[in-house]
């Protein structure tokens, strides 16, 4: 990443060198035999294990050996940083091989003295039952630092019992193995420790048992695991035997984790628990500083410090990993990167907070060059200082400057801004003094249930809360729960009082958080993100329909978040390519099943409508515009629900099936609307078929896959509603249909054939989704019928009675005109287009382009199919119809007007229907 801080560079690193340390010169004079025994460069695992194995092979037992390369790793890492300007991650990459090395050789070890002793454990079907060491924090990260301790969990796969003499359980056997694990890595001999272990992240902490079996730590998790934990999980990893990790035999563990940090949710309330941590955490730093000046610069837990920026990526990665798999990591640098890529961080401040990191880390890494101590505090000594700020290439501290220490100031202001803006204490910023930005709310937030909250709304508002506030769920919310929504309340009233919002917001606001109480999730996500409350209060206010769409699937109030991609159009294949991002990412995370599948799909369909939808009532897009934007999100959806299903179909007979759809309606004249159906066919290709009959079996069994993948309701809610009725013979018909039969039926080939209508149904008709070669044969059979002969009075007719018919089944009340089915409507519009395309399409190819309405009425005057004016005024009526209706709908409104308003458009399709008809 690009650096507006400072990172080391080796031309101003000449000054510093690594025999500043006391701990580098006493393993140089204690070890100074064994030191070129580690062969040059940086250290990795199969270095520093045949190091272990050449100590040994000296004469030295194996807790010395071990002991002596952990000297000898980090004395050729205090050269490698301090002298040669290492990379920070040559350092935590080399100290979490050095540790992964050792606990590899302990384990192998003290797995065979136990089983020496009573025989090695089995579980009920004879198997030898495996165990796990986990390491946690920044050993599971990777990034573990110089004098850092490891923080392990030990877990067994299975309950058994010993074969040997001596019979033990499997707890008591793996019990023995941790001590004699701690044995060879923790205690302190003369030749010092390998790492110091801290076991306390276990389960039930230093009060619980220091082995667990996987059924014991799935029971806690479910029953015991608090919040806290969760964070901790986050960046877990088995880190030994090699071997179960390659042969995947620790991926039950795996699955087992996952499910416990993340929630399928956005899980906002979280928050609260990480700043309870967070605050225990500095109220500690302050108490142990409190008359200690010197220890308010630790460079770890002071603020501003590591751990912030490790709070701040973590608390991100927990709130949305559950959604989005694409963004789980467990290093910090890593983490920064997707969360920007992903829009939950700004790049500017995903740079800068990297770069705050590494120099906090380098920082860190001297200070314990120093002595070996596992500690974070700068030194107090002038000299130690001096040799710090060298080996960064910064200006040596002076009684009337130190860059050294202005670097770390400027930085860790920086990160505790960063980290004070994600973590305020859940209330929108004060606006002149104010409290939750309402110089009427009193003086902090109150329970929804509180008489004094009432007093402090508007009356509409309070009126609407009072009979609130007596319904069941209410009265059984906990009181930390009627205090959020008392938050909320406040917030509401703020709005009005700021003129942000009308009253009607307010009042649709408390009528969509009615369903919503005993949904803490939403409710927290609303807390925490007050700006995203008064964008919510603001787009209700707009229209009706929002809201109605947020009641179906609330979890989109998150986008309210990004302004940016509110002010963007939808993007096809971005949008394909994250979900192909995410579908990777649930493969490698071992949880690509259909559920997370078809809640993906449909959390990406739902985010992205919304998008839309906030455009449209801002009036930043079109209604043409709109329409577009929804039709293309539904080709794509399609396109990757297509490519996800086939796989999954037991039946498939190929690597990809050679299949389409076909678009018709709304969809297939890009004309599609807030909740639409999808009028569509199938077709699949059995021309290479060897067996043409199991071809279409197959293909049925997709159908019917891919129709339950779609209109399915689960937890995330429902994707499209579908109608196959255009398929050849309607709902009587096959789901899906070869190309070969499809083009036999549409051509009038045989005694099987389509009706006018279909003819009609087809202008509108196009390829979506599928193999793209089908598709093309798809185009040229819908061409060939629509430019086929036809007797044009007869087509009138069947146009006319058809039109007729539709008109009978939706009656308008006098005095009011229909925009769609009065005569001079939308329908009268569309089915004048229709005859004009099969009419004269042959003569005039320019009609047969699936180009839109509008589009096809300016060509067929283009070409004198149409009187001067007619077709141009009728396109012009025609979209603002479309526009009337949009409207209407958008504020769930009648779509029946009185005919005054819309005479001029009226009269413009009548003159077109006379010039078609007449």
């Amino acid at each position: 990443m690009g650096s507006e801080l400072h990172v080391a560079d080796t031309s101003d690193t000449a000054g510093a060198r690594a025999d500043h340390s006391r701990y580098v010169q006493r393993i140089r004079r204690r070890y100074a035999a064994e030191l070129p025994l580690l062969p040059p460069g940086v250290p990795d695992a199969p270095a520093i294990t045949a190091l272990v194995q050449r100590l040994q092979a000296d004469g030295r037992p194996l807790p010395s050996a071990l002991r002596v390369a952990r000297q000898l790793v980090i004395e050729r890492l205090v050269v490698l940083d301090v002298e040669q300007a290492a990379p920070l991650d040559h350092v935590t990459l080399t100290m979490t091989a050095l540790a992964e090395a050792t606990l590899e050789i302990a384990l192998a070890a003290a797995r065979a003295e136990e089983d020496a002793r009573c025989g090695p454990p089995l579980d009920a079907n004879g198997q030898v039952i495996d165990f796990w060491i986990i390491g946690m924090g920044k050993l599971g990260a990777r990034e573990l630092n110089v004098s850092s301790d490891i923080d392990l969990i030990y877990v067994y796969e299975d309950d058994g019992h010993t074969t040997g003499p001596l019979k033990l359980s499997a707890h008591e056997y793996f019990a023995n193995v941790a001590k004699r694990l701690y044995a060879l890595i923790g205690d302190t001999t003369d030749d010092g420790f390998v790492f110091r272990v801290d076991l306390a992240l276990r389960p039930n902490g230093n009060s619980g048992p220091p082995v667990v079996s996987l059924g014991m730590l799935e029971e806690y998790f479910l029953v015991q695991g608090r919040e806290w934990e969760r964070f901790a999980w986050l960046k877990s990893r088995v880190v030994a035997p090699a071997a179960s990790v390659a042969a995947g035999r620790a991926l039950p563990l795996r699955s087992l984790v996952s499910a416990f940090v993340y929630r399928r949710y956005l899980d906002y309330g979280i928050f609260e628990g990480l700043r309870q941590l967070h605050r225990k955490i500095r109220e500690e730093a302050q108490r142990r500083a409190a008359g200690r000046p010197e220890r308010a610069n630790d460079v770890k837990l002071s603020r501003g410090g590591i751990r912030e920026i490790e709070f701040i990526v973590q608390l991100l990665l927990v709130v949305r990993g559950g959604q989005f798999p694409e963004i789980r990591t467990r290093s910090t640098l890593r983490s920064l990167q997707k969360v920007s890529a992903r829009g939950l961080m700004k790049p500017e401040t995903a740079t800068k907070l990297a770069d705050a990191y590494i120099f906090l880390r380098q920082v860190e890494h001297r200070i314990q060059y120093l002595d070996d101590q596992q500690t974070h505090l700068l030194p107090t000594n002038d000299a130690d200082l001096a040799w710090i700020a060298r080996s960064l290439g910064l200006a040596v501290c002076r009684p009337e400057a130190c860059e050294l220490l202005d670097r770390l100031c400027e930085i860790r202001e920086l990160v505790a801004t960063e980290f004070d803006a994600l973590l305020h204490d859940g209330q929108a910023p004060a606006a002149n003094g104010a409290r939750n930005g309402c110089k009427t709310c009193g003086a902090g937030p109150l329970p929804v249930d509180s008489d004094a909250l009432l007093e402090q709304l508007p009356a509409d508002l309070a009126e609407r809360v009072r009979v609130w506030r007596a319904h069941p769920r209410v009265l059984a919310l906990r009181e930390e729960a009627k205090l959020r929504l008392g938050k909320l309340v406040q917030r509401t009233a703020a709005c009005i009082a700021d003129q942000h919002c009308t009253e009607a917001a307010a009042l649709r606001f408390i009528d969509w958080l009615e369903p919503l109480l005993r949904r803490d999730s939403y409710l927290a996500l609303l807390v925490e993100r007050p700006e995203v409350m008064r964008r919510l209060l603001r787009l209700l206010g707009l229209a009706r329909w929002p809201m109605r769409y947020l009641m179906r699937h609330p979890g989109v109030i998150d986008e309210l978040s990004d302004q940016r991609q509110l002010h963007d159009r939808f993007h096809a294949s971005e949008y394909i390519a994250d979900l192909e991002e995410r579908h990777r990412a649930w493969q490698r995370a071992g949880e690509a099943d259909e559920e997370s599948l078809l809640d993906t799909l449909r959390h990406a369909h739902h985010a992205e409508v919304f998008r839309t939808l906030v455009r449209d009532v801002e009036g930043l897009i079109t209604v043409e515009q709109v329409a577009d934007d929804l039709s293309a999100l539904a080709d794509a959806t399609l396109d990757c629900t297509l490519r996800w299903a086939w796989p999954r179909l037991r039946q498939h007979h190929r690597e990809t099936p050679d299949f389409a759809v076909i678009a018709y309606g709304k969809l297939g004249g890009k004309e599609l609307g807030y909740g639409s159906d999808l009028d569509v066919v199938f077709l699949y290709d059995d021309a290479d078929e060897p067996d043409p009959d199991r071809a279409q079996e197959v293909y049925g069994h997709y159908v019917r896959k891919l129709i339950t993948w779609l209109t399915l309701r689960t937890a995330a809610g429902e994707l499209f509603d579908i109608d196959t009725a255009l398929r050849p013979n309607g709902n009587s018909g096959l789901l899906v249909t070869s190309i070969t039969s499809f083009e036999r039926y549409q051509v009038g080939r045989g005694g099987n054939t389509a009706w006018t209508w279909e003819h009609q149904a087809l202008t509108r008709a196009r390829f979506c989704a599928g193999s793209a070669a089908l598709g093309q044969r798809f185009e040229a059979v819908r061409r060939q019928v629509l430019a086929a002969p036809r007797d044009i009075g007869a087509l009138r007719r069947e146009v006319i009675e058809m039109r007729d018919k539709v008109r009978a089944a939706r009656p308008v009340k006098d005095g009011l005109y229909d925009v769609k089915h009065s005569p001079g409507g939308m329908m009268d519009a569309e089915f004048a287009v229709q005859t004009l395309v099969l009419a004269h399409s042959a003569q005039h190819p320019t009609l047969l382009d699936n180009a839109g309405n509008i589009a096809l009425l300016q060509r067929a005057e283009g070409v004198g199919l149409l009187p001067a004016g007619v077709g141009q005024a009728a396109a012009d009526a025609y979209r603002e119809l479309r526009r009337a209706q949009h409207g209407a709908r958008l504020d769930e409104q009648p779509t029946q007007f009185p005919p005054e308003p819309l005479a001029r458009e009226r009269d413009a399709v009548l003159a077109l229907w006379r010039a078609v008809f007449d």
